[in-house]
């Protein structure tokens, strides 16, 4: 199978980094495994250098291994065997050595405070559930680290990746302009996104689609990558708490309830053993986890609710192929009716799990917010953005154009604080009085 390069927006993040460091910081790619942080790090050292070196700890050699445990405090010896080692020749302020996966290898992590110091060389690290304190307990974080956080393949990546140059671009046009589309070009971009949500941004899943063009293989790329994860959850927490919370994800969401309700997952868990389990999985970056504003303001964090929470995988193509886990595989069948929207069940936790999904990927914290209704039951605000000095409520609906009485109710209760008022669906821009009826894929542009 070809493995292909895919146009990443990371890249240039990255040599914006290379040219305003220069040298005097490391840069750290964080994120979920299998989101391509190894892939596109390899590219841009092959791209933006003369020479580099990268040095897999998820795979070391045991001559690797013994000159990192032994020599890393004779820089000049260790680059000198790092060379003989790799057969590469670096060469001062032109080369770059990639340290991949270095969570797994705390000293090196450590001693980036002294490479960066010695000047000589760049430095880029990657790491996956990098943040975890079993990980890093034990060393002191080098501020000589810059970060940037890595997600799955966005949805203006995913076309790029399909060939289509042009897409993106229109919908720009029209969201600055306030157009609408027409229903036939709803229709045909609507069905274009729902291939998106099937196949997901995991760049082996995009990769497996454009080889095979076939759903079930696509889908089974997908359950390799989410047993990996339970095997990483399984290896943090032997108890298996993580995974359960991981696990139920789609069910959770499929009740629309207006919280995870952890306490059904796993049993006798004091409170703080709870957030450090959420915080865990938050800090993988395979989930995004949504919290209750308490006072939904400009200053969202400030009145958010760490015991009121929803929470989202980070990739909904995986989360498509985890809620049909009962299946021995996601049969074409229920791709081809999902593509076509004809699948007889409620979607509406699918499209809830892509916005939040595409709310994240451009740098934007998760927040909801309810409220009780006269008939004892909620309002629910879907995701809550801040803009300036305004809040911008977003209902999510799975279908057409409905009522968006929550969304009303809200925007009544908090006017002075409002800007726009956002209803993101599946049919063609509108306005609805106060209210921006927008098709779902317009997401990643608010």
């Amino acid at each position: 199978m070809n493995r292909r390069i895919f146009e990443r927006k990371i890249y240039d993040k990255m040599l914006n980094w290379k040219k305003e460091s220069a040298g005097k910081t490391a840069l750290l790619i964080e994120g979920a495994r299998r989101v391509g942080k190894s892939t596109v790090v390899k590219h841009f050292a092959e791209r933006e250098y003369r020479s580099y070196i990268f040095i897999d700890f998820a795979n070391l050699s045991p001559e690797t291994k013994d000159i990192i445990e032994t020599n890393l405090h004779d820089l000049n010896y260790f680059f000198m065997r790092l060379q003989l080692i790799y057969n590469v020749a670096l060469i001062e302020r032109k080369s770059v050595i990639i340290f991949d996966e270095v969570q797994l290898c705390p000293n090196v992590r450590q001693a980036i405070k002294y490479f960066v110091q010695d000047g000589r060389y760049d430095y880029i690290e990657t790491g996956s559930l990098i943040s975890i304190k079993q990980n890093v307990k034990s060393i002191v974080i080098p501020s000589e680290e810059e970060r940037i956080q890595m997600y799955p393949m966005d949805y203006e990546e995913f076309r790029l990746a399909l060939g289509d140059n042009s897409t993106m671009t229109l919908l720009r046009q029209m969201f600055e302009k306030s157009e609408s589309l027409g229903d036939a070009t709803n229709r045909h971009l609507m069905r274009d996104f729902r291939l998106y949500m099937l196949v997901g941004g995991m760049p082996q899943a995009v990769n497996e689609y454009l080889e095979t063009n076939n759903l079930q293989k696509v889908d089974l790329v997908k359950r390799r990558i989410l047993s990996l994860y339970a095997d990483d959850l399984h290896k943090l927490d032997p108890s298996n708490k993580l995974r359960s919370l991981f696990w139920a994800i789609p069910s959770e969401l499929s009740k629309n309830a207006s919280r995870y309700q952890a306490t059904t997952i796993i049993n006798n868990v004091k409170q703080n053993k709870m957030q450090d389990l959420l915080e865990t999985l938050r800090e993988s970056m395979i989930v995004n986890i949504s919290y209750h504003s308490s006072d939904p303001n400009v200053g969202l964090s400030l009145t958010s609710d760490k015991t009121k929470y929803k929470m989202y995988l980070a990739d909904t193509g995986l989360f498509v192929t985890l809620a049909f886990w009962d299946k021995e595989f996601t049969e074409n069948v229920i791709y081809s009716k999902l593509l076509s929207d004809k699948l007889d069940a409620n979607l509406g936790y699918v499209y809830e799990n892509m916005v939040a999904q595409m709310i994240r990927t451009t740098g934007n914290e998760l927040y909801y917010y309810t409220f009780p209704t006269d008939h004892r039951t909620n309002y629910e605000v879907d995701f809550l953005l801040s803009r300036g000095n305004k809040i911008i409520p977003i209902e999510v609906k799975s279908s057409g154009y409905k009522t968006h009485k929550s969304l009303d109710a809200f925007c009544e209760k908090y006017s002075s604080r409002i800007g726009d008022r956002i209803m993101l669906y599946t049919k063609d821009y509108k306005k609805d009085g106060a209210t921006i009826c927008l098709p779902i894929y317009f997401t990643g542009l608010l």
